[in-house]
Order: structure tokens, then C-alpha cells, then sequence
């Protein structure tokens, strides 16, 4: 789970002092990051020689783990980390590697109006992993990465899926559903232990209709296995991956909407 930005211009304090505190987990695996990251390279395609490196964002960049992931498979391209956390940053700063001698590979900034120190349309890509799912304020963040995004620019967007295959069953026996959060001190009413501070839940139908709202042509909408699904049950969660709306995370790849007046006659 990476520690997003904020999307609210005053975090309350609550939160803030919750995702400074360097015991709330802020990565989640290399498997996820690595299909990320490789349906980014697919994507974006091989560079051609002589082409500036594509800038790729990636928005709630925790530690960097996830970005140092993937880095290897977008060899070539400028790769920044952006977080809200100074905690977060100085770590990521670690990881990430610079594309250019001196080049500051991890950056703060905020989900807000004008948050993101990136000029307008100036990314090719954002990375946006299991982030909008703690924010206050998501419609913001879309406005946010809409903003640094060139037309056409990708966003490869990834959360946890409300109606993941055992969320229906435990909805059915009155149970919680996994993901979902009443608390930021402890787990109450469903399985596991660990709180990482989610505030919003999405459906695969629910995000693609969120994204094409804020702007963006949802070009393929993909599952992902969640790494903490018991261990007999892991066949069981790779084959939901098959059907996204079943499936326990949801990756989306999506592009930024190209306005009328820049599209070809």
C-alpha cells in the first residue's frame, strides 16, 4: 500500500499524524508494481532513437519501493516519486533511481488545485497505486492528474476492489467487507488486523464510470490477486483476476481525454 498525497488542502490532524507514522505500511509487493509497470511499457512502446525519455509520475510514491520496481521495466524514461510525507520522501529518495546526474527523484506535493509542482501537461504517465482509495477528496486528485497530464498522457490507476469474489459472501453473512475501515486505531467486524487508512471503496463499475467523468477514456480495465488472501485461497483469488468486477484489486488504464480542438479532422 503505498502513502498517498492528500487530497484535501487541511488533512485533518488525525490523518496527518496517521500516514506520518512509519509503521503504517506504505508498500505492498513488487507483483502488482511489476503488471503495473509492464502494461505502462506496453503502453508507452519502445523508444524511438533520438525521442526525449517519457515522464513518468509516480503519485503516492510512499518509500519507493514500487517506483525502484518499476524502474527496471521502464528503462529509458525519466521516473519522479511524489508524496505528501517528508518520512516517505527521504526514503523513496533511496530508491528511486535519477535519470540524469543530480536530478531529484522524489518530490512533495498535494492533490489539490494546482498542488503538483508539474507544469500543465507536462507528464506522460502517472502512476497511481492504491492511493484514491484514502483520499478525502478524490474528485480533486482527478482534476489534479488531468491537469499534469498531456492529451492523451496514461493513467495506470490501481485499488482494492469493494466486490471482490469474498466481499459478496461476507456482505451475504453480515460481515464486513476486507478493505473497508471504520476505524483508524483498529479493525472492527471483519477479518484481519491491519488498519492503512482507506476512505473510499470503489467497484470495477463505479471506478470506470468515476473515471470517464473526470475526463479520461478507460482503455482496459484488468484484476490483480491481493497478497494478503490466505494461502488455500490464492488459486481461488488468481482465477477471479480473470473477471475484474470479482477480482480483489482493480487496474485500470486509462488516457487522458484528447479535447475536440486537438483531434484530427
Amino acid at each position: 500500500m503505498t502513502r498517498p498525497t492528500t487530497g484535501a488542502a487541511h488533512p485533518p490532524a488525525g490523518l496527518r499524524d496517521f500516514y506520518e507514522n512509519p509503521a503504517v505500511p506504505v508498500a505492498s509487493g513488487p507483483a502488482r508494481s511489476t503488471r503495473q509497470a509492464a502494461l505502462l511499457a506496453r503502453a508507452l512502446g519502445p523508444r524511438r532513437t533520438g525521442a526525449p525519455p517519457a515522464t513518468i509520475l509516480d503519485i503516492g510514491c510512499g518509500d519507493g519501493t514500487a517506483a525502484a520496481t518499476a524502474a527496471r521495466l521502464l528503462a529509458g524514461h525519466r521516473l519522479v516519486g511524489v508524496d505528501w510525507s517528508q518520512d516517505a520522501l527521504r526514503r523513496a529518495r533511496t530508491r528511486i533511481p535519477a535519470s540524469a546526474p543530480g536530478e531529484l527523484t522524489a518530490v512533495r506535493g498535494e492533490l489539490t488545485d494546482g498542488g503538483l509542482p508539474f507544469a500543465t501537461g507536462s507528464a506522460d504517465a502517472v502512476l497511481f497505486s492504491e492511493v484514491i482509495e484514502h483520499l478525502v477528496d478524490p474528485d480533486a486528485a482527478l482534476d489534479e492528474l488531468h491537469r499534469i497530464l498531456r492529451p492523451g498522457g496514461h493513467l495506470m490507476l490501481s485499488t482494492p476492489n469493494l466486490a471482490a469474489w469474498y466481499n459478496r459472501g461476507l456482505l451475504l453473512a453480515g460481515i464486513q467487507p476486507v478493505f473497508s475501515e471504520v476505524s483508524l486505531r483498529h479493525i472492527h467486524g471483519r477479518p484481519g488486523t491491519q488498519v492503512v487508512g482507506h476512505l473510499r471503496l470503489y467497484t470495477a463499475r463505479a471506478l470506470r464510470a468515476f473515471l470517464t467523468a473526470s475526463g479520461f477514456d478507460v482503455i482496459r480495465l484488468t484484476g490483480a490477486p491481493y497478497h494478503d488472501v490466505p494461502r488455500p485461497l490464492r488459486p481461488l483469488d488468481r482465477a477471479a483476476c480473470h473477471l475484474p468486477s470479482l477480482s480483489s484489486i482493480l487496474l485500470a488504464h486509462a488516457r487522458r481525454r484528447t479535447p475536440r480542438s486537438l483531434q484530427a479532422p
